[in-house]
């Protein structure tokens, strides 16, 4: 999978940014090196200055990429979910079994995620860090519903959907499908919060992890 993986080029919206930055060396630095800088300081105190003295480069020409933060940020959380929509389809290909399916999806959108060296100017162990604490920003502000018609959630809500189908082969007469596909999600990434942060409200562990979490959950919920 991995291999297939390293050949597919993912795709984001081209309302998302100025110019495309995989068509240059400095776009992928800017990319990489906000992942970093976004993860270590947070996204409140993240700016274009700050990222530009981190490059070495004039914090006007991260602008020829990107308008704002926000938009940067909305970039990195499709790329990120475009990515996960990939492995998520890669893992249940073949798979004839309905909740064996399920798992293997539940699997890949809620475990701890490792770093694929073959994307190298993106760490995806970090950017998952970024998606645990900074995604919600991105859905909750007084914009969502323009730039949801702009279509800048449709690779997460693709995501979803996928989880949902899937769910309805589990078992078709479960009235609340999508509720349950958006709560594995989004749930999911609580959870790692909670993990981290909160540990006393959450079973959540070392040795109990979200995965373990919402696969039972999916599994009792829809068992027959």
């Amino acid at each position: 999978m991995q291999n297939i993986l390293s050949n597919i080029t993912i795709t984001v919206n081209p309302k998302l940014f100025v110019k495309n930055p995989e068509t240059s060396d400095l776009g992928k630095k800017i990319i990489s090196q906000s992942i970093i800088l976004i993860n270590e300081i947070g996204f409140e105190d993240f700016t274009f200055k700050k990222l530009g003295e981190k490059i070495g480069s004039n914090e006007s020409s991260i602008y020829r990429y990107f308008e704002s933060k926000h938009k940067l940020l909305l970039y990195l959380c499709s790329w990120y979910w475009a990515w996960m929509e990939y492995r998520m389809l890669f893992s249940i290909t073949n798979i004839n079994d309905p909740m064996e399916k399920l798992k293997r999806a539940i699997t890949i959108v809620t475990e701890k995620v490792d770093d694929d060296t073959k994307t190298q100017h993106i760490n995806e162990a970090v950017l998952n860090q970024i998606i645990i604490a900074e995604f919600t920003k991105t859905l909750l502000t007084k914009e969502v519903d323009e730039e949801n018609k702009e279509g800048f959630f449709l690779v997460y809500k693709s995501v979803i959907n996928r989880l949902i189908t899937i769910i309805e082969e589990v078992n078709p007469n479960y009235s609340f499908s999508k509720s349950l596909a958006s709560s594995i999600v989004e749930g999911s990434l609580h959870q790692h919060f909670l993990k981290d942060h909160l540990k006393s409200i959450t079973n959540c562990n070392e040795n109990n992890s979200p995965t373990d979490f919402y696969i039972e959950l999916a599994y009792k919920t829809l068992k027959k």
